[in-house]
């Protein structure tokens, strides 16, 4: 690899930043993986080398969060958003109790589409009063009686929140975890369901882990085509059609320098917890910049936050592209600024964001 090159450092929130050992290892193998003679994007999804690369990523992910076989798992093509559809087709039949949190643009995203699919829906509970600035009390999240399900977005891109405790109930628990996924620690059998696409801590865009608890899949429905059923990407252990190979090749890679580099999930939790508590602590003590978020509740990946003065946004936004720090802009719907610090972005990333907002701050305050 060229030693001469120039790394932008990239606060965006996806796709996002990816470790510069994943990319060069990329660069290595580009031509020729595993003395194949083929580059990843250009092997048979049937052949040797595909299949062990989703079987080796399927068994770095059951180490990294120590998961039995109990819990299934698929790398399935398409992102976050089409599992909107996909998980109240396959987990309720039309008129069935299906219950959400709303806790953003995300949620209501997916509560939309089972709207549409004609589920009995019902927001048991939501942050929208306070601009959702916080988390529902896990105290008072009650599902109904014979509810199918209860989704939770665990970690919120836009508004800068996260889900720090995992609320216990009495239905299954499923959860979009796209954001968050394979950042931190957490308990995979409080779930039945799961769904993370990878462009934000795990890889690029195209690809979705899925992962399923056997009950689960032994309450699909079974009026729905194979190719929207979660148990045929189960059963065909992700290959019922062309996988996007290259897109898992890159999530098997991140996975590995996880659990090889990093040392594990605690470990980079550490460092995420790191990375978010500097920047966190710059904003709360400077004069230039605010943050909304209720402190107990605030995002330890998409960090949001605004300029006392919102007139110089956009010359913030100008002055950090000219310093080589690019995604800070906040999210179309509502506007201000954003640092997504997903685990491709380093400590000295942040660091020199940091650098940066401080220099800003005394030459316009």
């Amino acid at each position: 690899m060229r030693k001469n090159y120039k790394r932008t450092i990239n606060f965006s929130p996806g796709p996002a930043s990816l470790p510069k050992s994943v990319l060069e290892r990329i660069h290595l193998e580009l031509f020729d993986f595993n003395c194949s003679g083929l580059s990843v994007m250009e092997l048979s999804h049937r052949s040797d080398y595909i299949q062990s690369i989703i079987s080796d990523a399927e068994l770095s992910l059951r180490r990294l969060y120590d998961i039995d076989d109990s819990t299934h798992i698929a790398f399935v093509q398409g992102g976050g958003s089409q599992q909107f559809a996909l998980l109240p087709m396959n987990f309720s039949k039309k008129r069935d109790k299906v219950d959400y949190i709303d806790t953003g643009y995300w949620s209501q995203k997916a509560i939309a589409e089972a709207k549409f699919l004609g589920r009995n829906v019902a927001v048991i509970a939501s942050s929208k009063d306070t601009n959702y600035s916080n988390i529902p009390n896990i105290e008072n999240i009650l599902p109904r009686p014979n509810t199918k399900y209860l989704h939770i977005c665990t970690n919120n891109t836009i508004y800068g929140t996260q889900w720090h405790n995992i609320p216990t109930v009495s239905c299954p628990l499923v959860a979009d975890m796209s954001s968050d996924f394979a950042s931190r620690e957490f308990d995979i059998n409080r779930f039945g369901f799961i769904y993370a696409h990878a462009q934000k801590n795990i890889g690029i865009a195209g690809v979705t882990v899925l992962l399923a608890r056997e009950e689960m899949l032994n309450n699909i429905c079974n009026d729905l085509p194979a190719i929207f059923n979660y148990k045929t990407h189960f059963e065909y252990k992700s290959n019922y059609q062309t996988p996007p190979c290259f897109a898992i090749y890159v999530t098997w890679l991140v996975l590995n320098w996880i659990e090889t580099k990093i040392g594990g999930l605690s470990k980079l939790g550490d460092i995420n917890e790191e990375k978010s508590k500097r920047l966190y602590n710059y904003i709360d003590s400077s004069e230039m910049y605010s943050n909304q978020v209720n402190k107990d509740y605030r995002s330890k990946v998409n960090v949001i936050f605004s300029l006392r003065n919102t007139k110089l946004e956009s010359e913030f936004i100008n002055q950090a592209k000219k310093n080589n720090i690019i995604g800070i802009q906040g999210h179309r719907s509502l506007g201000g600024l954003r640092a997504s610090l997903y685990n491709g972005v380093t400590k000295d990333d942040v660091k020199k964001l940091i650098e940066f907002m401080n220099d800003f701050a005394k030459k316009n305050l």
